[in-house]
Parts: structure tokens; C-alpha cells; sequence
């Protein structure tokens, strides 16, 4: 899966609905204390087992007491669930923010800040546990799903703070690491923000172990997620995933976590020129996390006899 960028309005507009909260919060320092943010907005969070059904029939329940929505149409709860695939899902009837509990503690953060998300953008209210002709179709499911991560990730990373931040630091695996610290995110979503938030190309990769793939490691799709800043995807559209991962492999050692490898490495952009990146793999025990980060122009030496 690949990072997307909204319409520069769309974005806009997402962030001042942000910065207001941040105003209303009194600028505070990182980390965003959630609990704080689900006071201002007078949002409620409960969590659910998607394994366990008599755990959501509970859920259910529990939203019929005001939700005349989900009263009539109980299985709308359960649809979406399985139709998406939810972690988390936010039900406006009641302002509740539910939060699947096989969720890794780590990254409930996360699908907290991106329910959040939904709950703040206007036009996202009315797609919220749909009937059948309310549905979304995949694309428009996409689009507010793009929208919601965008809000989260500016809610979470203080918006204009965490770029001043990340430019003060040296491009590298180290400074993502800094600044998860700092942010009190997971090292996956600092690693999404960093990369987005560069001026330069840079490109990010996150995926199982180069030399310990699973059962479910898909060889032409070998990222879980290949970043992008906005600068990288508009001069080097044409760079394949699959040629990223097997130069990342073959700099990568086999070691159980930590530092992987670096190495440079040469990428062509759209218009045919070569440009010197440096790469860095970093593995976390969970997820291997790759930052290509730009140089210069590769220039050839020739020799003249």
C-alpha cells in the first residue's frame, strides 16, 4: 500500500479542524494525551473483541439504549465490522469511539486518533453506519480513510511542531527513532509522518524481515506500506516496490533485530536521471523499517586516457 496525499483544500481544511483542537487544548507539549482530547470533543471510548461475539452483541446492545440507528438495524454494527475488516469504528449516534481490544496496545494509539479523525470531519458524519443505499463503494470507503489517517497523523504529531522537529534532525533510522520517543507513537507511524513530511525525495518502506519471510509475505507486493514524500512521488513514479525490497535484501544481514544494514543506492527518476539515495534498514522484532534518503545527483566519473 502506498501513502496518498489529499487535494491541498481537502488537507487545508483537515487542519484547521486540528489546529483547533491543539488551540483548544492550550498548545500542549508531546505527547497528546487522548484522554484529554476525548473531553474537549466529549467523544466516549469502549472497546470489543471481534473474536468474541457475545462481546459485540453486548456492544450492540449497549448502543441501542440511545442509538435508534443501530436499535432498528443491529447488524450494521457486525456488517461493518466484517465488510472492512475495523480495528476501531466511531458510531455518531452516541459519540463513541469503539476500539477493537486484539488490537496491540502500541497501536491503539493510532486507531484511536484515526476514529478521532472521523469524528471531526463534517462530511465523514453521514457515512457512518450506513444503510444499503448509503453504502460506500470501495473508492469512497478509500477516500475517507485516506482523510481520517491525515487527521490523525496531524493530530498526533502536532502539525507544524513535528516537521520543525524532524528538520532539525539528521535524516536518519535514529531520528524516527527520536521522535516516536518524543511523540509517544509507534516507530511504524513516526516512520509515515517523517517520510511525508520532507521537502526532499525520500522514500520509506515498512515490511516482514527481508531473510525471514512468513507464510503471508506476498513477492509482488513486498512492502506492507512503500512511502513516499510528496516530492519523491512526483520525479520517481516509475520505481518498482519489488526492485526497492530486493536491493534492500541484498544489503540486509539475517540478524534477529536492530540495525540491519545501509548502504547507497542509485534510483533513476522519471526523466532518466541518476540520483545517489542512502538506505537504512532497521528491524523492530515486529516490522523491518527501510528510509531512502535522497543525496544528490549521481554523478559518473569517466576517465580520459
Amino acid at each position: 500500500m502506498k501513502n496518498v496525499f489529499l487535494r491541498n483544500q481537502t488537507a487545508q481544511d483537515i487542519n484547521d479542524l486540528v489546529g483547533k483542537i491543539l488551540r483548544d487544548l492550550g498548545n500542549p507539549e508531546p505527547p497528546l494525551n487522548l484522554d484529554l482530547v476525548r473531553e474537549l470533543l466529549k467523544l466516549d471510548r469502549h472497546y470489543y473483541s471481534s473474536t468474541d461475539h457475545s462481546a459485540l452483541q453486548e456492544v450492540a446492545h449497549r448502543l441501542t439504549i440511545a442509538g435508534k440507528q443501530v436499535l432498528n438495524r443491529p447488524s450494521l454494527l457486525f456488517d461493518a465490522i466484517k465488510k472492512w475488516d475495523l480495528r476501531a469504528l466511531f458510531v455518531p449516534d452516541r459519540k463513541r469511539i469503539l476500539i477493537d481490544s486484539n488490537v496491540p496496545p502500541p497501536k491503539q494509539r493510532w486507531v484511536e486518533g484515526h476514529e478521532i479523525g472521523h469524528s471531526i470531519i463534517p462530511w465523514h458524519l453521514a457515512t457512518m453506519l450506513g444503510d444499503n443505499n448509503q453504502t460506500l463503494t470501495p473508492a469512497c470507503h478509500e477516500k475517507i480513510e485516506n482523510e481520517a489517517n491525515f487527521a490523525a497523523g496531524q493530530l498526533l504529531f502536532f502539525q507544524d511542531m513535528f516537521v520543525k522537529d524532524a528538520r532539525d534532525l539528521t535524516p536518519a533510522i535514529s531520528s524516527v527513532t527520536e521522535l516516536k520517543r518524543r511523540y509517544g507513537n509507534t516507530i511504524t507511524t513516526t516512520l509515515w509522518r517523517y517520510v511525508e513530511q520532507s521537502d526532499a525525495p525520500m522514500l520509506g518502506g515498512i515490511s516482514e524481515h527481508p531473510h525471514r519471510p512468513t507464510a503471508e509475505f506476498d513477492p509482488d507486493n513486498p512492502f506492507r506500506y512503500f512511502l513516499g514524500s510528496k516530492t519523491f512521488r512526483e520525479r520517481f513514479s516509475r520505481i518498482s516496490e519489488t526492485d526497492i525490497f530486493a536491493q534492500v535484501r541484498a544489503y540486509c544481514f539475517n540478524r534477529r533485530g536492530g540495525p540491519l544494514g545501509e548502504t547507497d543506492l542509485v534510483l533513476s527518476d522519471d526523466a532518466g536521471e541518476r540520483h545517489l539515495f542512502h538506505f537504512q534498514t532497521f528491524y523492530n522484532q515486529h516490522e523491518a523499517l527501510t528510509l531512502g534518503v535522497y543525496r544528490h545527483v549521481h554523478n559518473v566519473a569517466v576517465s580520459v586516457i
